[in-house]
């Protein structure tokens, strides 16, 4: 074999040696199950996401006055959701400074209002379900829908009270619940799947009212084109 083909066919194999790790370490997601019209389901993970979100997490380009939408009255939410803000006009904000944030996780917690959007609501379902105990983590926690290459995140797992605590099996990658929490595995997977939904409508909270509205202009669009094919017949019916 010519040395110089045999040199470039080795250079090209080790080009595609990341590539062979990334498709070994691709993660399967699972299924959310969003349901934008389920108001019981909105209002519920509204209420995850306030009360175990907000304390390290923002969501600065949603107003508490957008949760009228889902259901909610001007009363319920001040009585029940209003913890960040002074007026339910406001933007729901972190308790606690992005300063703070930073010197406590070493990294300031994102922005949730798009999150959805950002990494698609079957990735937050499946990462909110998949932390795992890992005791070389500076958290420790490991979840290798967030890094799965390295399994480390900076997020601890604040819900782990409610689900418990998970051990990953590192050949097979598979997850394997070995302290039970508060709930049980079917509703910890509704509680995510309702907190899932709410982020996606959070994401998108006009995307029901555009819905809607496409089905008027495609209706409206629809008689047009009736108007105007008869008027097309009545202008043309003398002439052959």
């Amino acid at each position: 074999m010519n040395i110089k083909n045999y040199i470039t066919k080795a250079l090209v194999l080790l080009m595609l040696l990341p590539l062979a790790n990334l498709a070994n370490t691709e993660v399967h997601l699972d299924k959310a199950p969003i349901d934008p019209s389920n108001q019981a389901s909105l209002q519920r993970g509204a209420r995850t996401f306030v009360n175990n979100c907000l304390g390290c997490h923002s969501a600065n380009y949603m107003r508490y006055k957008r949760l009228e939408d889902i259901g909610l009255t001007e009363k319920q939410i001040k009585e029940n959701l209003l913890f960040t803000a002074e007026k339910v006009g406001d933007p729901m904000t972190s308790a606690i400074s992005k300063k703070d944030a930073k010197k406590w996780f070493g990294v300031a917690p994102p922005d949730l209002s798009v999150e959805v959007r950002a990494r698609g609501a079957d990735w937050l379902y499946s990462y909110m379900r998949g932390f795992y105990r890992d005791s070389t983590s500076s958290t420790g926690w490991g979840n290798c829908v967030f890094d799965p290459v390295t399994c480390k995140v900076a997020m601890p797992h604040v819900l782990y009270e409610l689900q418990g605590e998970q051990v990953l099996d590192h050949k097979t990658h598979q997850l394997t619940l070995a302290k039970p929490g508060r709930l049980s595995v079917a509703e910890y997977d509704a509680l995510i799947g309702d907190l899932t939904n709410f982020m996606a409508y959070m994401a998108e909270p006009a995307k029901q009212q555009r819905n809607r509205l496409g089905w008027f202009v495609l209706l409206f669009l629809g008689v047009l084109l009736v108007l105007t094919y008869k008027l097309k017949k009545a202008y043309w019916k003398d002439i052959h």
